[in-house]
């Protein structure tokens, strides 16, 4: 799975002039699922999301969660993260896992940050959809959950 989270003042997804989902401070969370992925990938990634110290201290470091401000998430799906944009002129997605399993996915990894707290709004998955948000910082960040299950670098001496 890969996510891109920007930390909002607020943002909202519409589909057809109809917001269907809005917060307020928080993320916003643009997911893709890839083949392969499982609800392990969507436990460990909303479990990061949550717990990612990335919102300002009173001194202005990053040293808040997304659980500790209380703020809010809006997830939405989308596949063409998994672009592979290597060869030719057109983006291949053939490493996008399957819509049925990408939506059951998405879902696996919304429960999961309500599970844990998070209060969180959605796009709709498959939909053609407007994403409105205003980056706070900027702070943007893409974790990919094949980065997150291998183990860290040491710095040599």
């Amino acid at each position: 799975m890969r996510a891109v989270l920007q930390r909002v003042t607020h943002a909202a997804v519409t589909i057809d002039g109809e917001t269907v989902g809005s917060i307020g401070p928080g993320l916003a969370v643009l997911l893709g699922v890839a083949t392969g992925d499982g609800p392990e990938e969507a436990q460990r990634l909303a479990a990061k999301t949550a717990q990612l110290r990335i919102f300002d201290d009173d001194e202005g470091h990053f040293s808040h969660s997304l659980l500790e401000t209380g703020g809010q998430a809006l997830v939405v799906s989308q596949f063409t993260l998994l672009a592979d944009v290597r060869k030719g002129r057109r983006p291949s997605f053939m490493a996008a896992a399957a819509p049925e399993e990408a939506s059951r996915l998405v879902d696996a990894y919304t429960e999961a940050l309500r599970e844990l707290g998070v209060s969180v709004a959605t796009g709709r998955f498959g939909a053609h959809m407007l994403v409105e948000l205003a980056n706070d910082g900027p702070v943007t960040l893409v974790l990919d959950t094949t980065d997150l299950a291998r183990p860290r670098r040491q710095k040599a001496d």
